[in-house]
C-alpha cells in the first residue's frame, strides 16, 4: 500500500511541478517580459545584483528579466521643451522670450542618467539650465538689438552656454530656437521708428550715389567728345576739305536726278548745286 502510494505520488510530483510552473508564469509574466518601443531604450534595475546597470542600454524590442528586477523605458528620439521667459535686457528693461530646445538622452549613457538624476530629467536640468543660459546672454544686449540684428548670435550664444551643462547631465542639445520676441510697446514702436529712417536714410545715400556716377558718366563722355573734335578740327586742312567737296560735287554730278549747279567764284572755288528740277 505504502509501496502503491510512494508511485502515486511520483507520478503526481512531475505534473504538479508543471502546474506549479505555469500558475508562476501566468502571475509573473507581466514582470518577466517587456517590449521597448522604437525609438526608446531600457535600463535594467537589479534588486539583488548592484542595482542599476550603467553599462548595459537596451535596445528596442522583446526581451526577457527577472521577475524581481525592473526596467526603466526612455524616449530617445529628439523632443522639445518651449519656455516663455521674461527676462532682463543690459539696460534693465523687461522683455519677453519665447524659446525652445530640441534635445534627447544620450542612449549609451541612459543608465548613468537615471543614476544620477531619474526619470524627471526634463524638469531637473534642461528647463533650469535653458532659462538660466537665455537670462545671462541676453543680459548682455540692449532692446534693439535683441529685436533686429542680434538675433541669431542670441540664439547661438544661448545654445552654446546651454550645452556646457547639459553635455555634463547625459543629454544631447540639438538646437536652440528664438521662437519669439515681445518688447514693451513704446520701445517696439521706437526701435521701429529708428530703423526706418534708417532704412530711408540707406535708400537716400543709394540714389546719391547712383546721380553721382550718372554725372561722372556723362562727364567723361561729354570729355571724350570735346577731345575727339579738337582731333578733327586739327586735322581738317583747306586742302582737305576742298578734296571732299570735288569728291561729293562728282558724286551729286553723277547722279541720274536732275540739279541746277551754278559755277561760280567762290572762296573755296567750288560750284553751288542749288536744288533739284523736277
Amino acid at each position: 500500500m505504502a509501496q502503491q502510494e510512494e508511485i502515486n505520488i511520483k507520478k503526481i510530483l512531475p505534473v504538479g511541478i508543471i502546474i506549479m510552473a505555469v500558475i508562476f508564469l501566468i502571475i509573473f509574466w507581466s514582470r518577466m517580459t517587456i517590449t521597448i518601443d522604437a525609438g526608446h531604450g531600457g535600463v535594467l534595475f537589479r534588486t539583488f545584483g548592484g542595482g542599476i546597470d550603467t553599462e548595459n542600454t537596451y535596445d528596442e524590442g522583446f526581451h526577457f528579466i527577472a521577475p524581481w528586477n525592473k526596467m526603466y523605458v526612455y524616449e530617445t528620439r529628439q523632443q522639445e521643451i518651449a519656455e516663455e521667459l521674461n527676462v532682463l535686457s543690459s539696460n534693465g528693461l523687461e522683455i519677453r522670450v519665447d524659446v525652445s530646445a530640441w534635445y534627447q538622452p544620450l542612449f549609451a549613457e541612459l543608465g548613468l542618467l537615471h543614476g544620477n538624476i531619474g526619470t524627471d530629467y526634463l524638469r531637473r536640468v534642461i528647463i533650469p539650465s535653458m532659462r538660466a543660459s537665455s537670462r545671462s546672454v541676453i543680459g548682455r544686449y540692449t532692446p534693439e538689438q535683441i529685436y533686429s540684428t542680434k538675433r541669431e548670435s542670441i540664439q547661438d550664444e544661448i545654445y552654446v552656454e546651454t550645452k556646457k551643462l547639459l553635455d555634463l547631465k547625459h543629454v544631447q542639445l540639438n538646437q536652440i530656437l528664438i521662437r519669439s520676441i515681445v518688447l514693451p510697446p513704446t520701445i517696439k514702436n521706437a526701435i521701429e521708428g529708428k530703423l526706418k529712417q534708417e532704412q530711408e536714410s540707406l535708400e537716400y545715400e543709394f540714389k546719391l550715389q547712383i546721380a553721382k556716377k550718372e554725372a561722372e558718366r556723362q562727364r567723361i563722355e561729354a570729355d571724350g567728345k570735346s577731345v575727339a573734335n579738337r582731333i578733327l578740327s586739327a586735322s581738317l586742312t583747306d586742302k582737305i576739305l576742298r578734296d571732299k567737296g570735288i569728291e561729293a560735287t562728282l558724286r551729286l554730278a553723277e547722279s541720274q536726278n536732275s540739279k541746277v549747279v551754278i559755277v561760280g567764284n567762290s572762296k573755296d572755288g567750288l560750284p553751288l548745286i542749288l536744288g533739284d528740277v523736277k
